[in-house]
């Protein structure tokens, strides 16, 4: 099941923040691979909260908020799992949970996007792991598009507009048992919190 995927969200250090509506419809966006990752955190031993990272990931968006839809597609690589403890790691990319051998990539597909004020703040969309496919609502946390300040500067010098980078923080939650990945309940949680950090740069325009 493998899709071409990917989100847009949080920001940068550019010029001015600009509303999403201020920018014609629809726009197409690249993920930043070196500014978008997912974070995950599970309850251990009713205790602690086990975390980690995953990514860099890539992607595509596209956003239409004058319209108020948008879709996208994220590709996971979960080979780039770190929770800073290697044993940890390996334990969790074997195959009764994360099956990284078999299944080496997740993806997220999202077509139904809910904005307010110009901006979204409800993704949901189908997320597959380890070939099984649930249902994911992930929420806006924050959001905001600017003028890229690098890419603004190149643009200075042939009169181009510059391209705008979107980014923000959004929150979800899945169930790893839903995926077959079940060892440890209850002792370690079912439910296991994903936090994505993630960043888009505006893809150019055709001339």
């Amino acid at each position: 099941m493998r899709r071409t995927l990917a989100a847009a969200v949080a920001a940068l250090t550019p010029l001015a923040a600009l509303p999403l509506a201020a920018a014609a419809a629809p726009q197409l966006f690249d993920l930043d691979p070196e500014q978008t990752f997912v974070q995950f955190e599970v309850r251990h031993f009713g205790a602690s909260t086990l975390r980690g990272r995953i990514g860099p990931i890539r992607g595509e968006v596209m956003l239409d908020a004058e319209a108020g839809r948008g879709r996208l597609g994220l590709v996971i690589d979960l080979r780039t799992l770190d929770t800073g403890l290697k044993l940890l790691d390996a334990r969790l990319r074997q195959a009764d949970l994360l099956d990284v051998a078999g299944q080496p990539a997740a993806y997220f597909v999202a077509e139904r996007f809910r904005f307010e004020q110009g901006r979204p703040v409800e993704v949901t969309g189908e997320f597959t792991l380890r070939g099984t496919g649930v249902a994911l609502t992930l929420r806006a946390l924050r959001f905001a598009c600017l003028n890229d300040a690098i890419d603004a500067i190149n643009a200075s010098a042939t009169g181009d507009a510059g391209r705008r980078r979107c980014g923000g923080d959004f929150e979800g939650e899945v169930s790893r048992s839903a995926f077959g990945a079940s060892f440890g309940v209850p002792l370690v949680a079912d439910r296991v919190r994903l936090r994505v950090q993630v960043e888009a740069l505006q893809r150019p325009q055709p001339r």
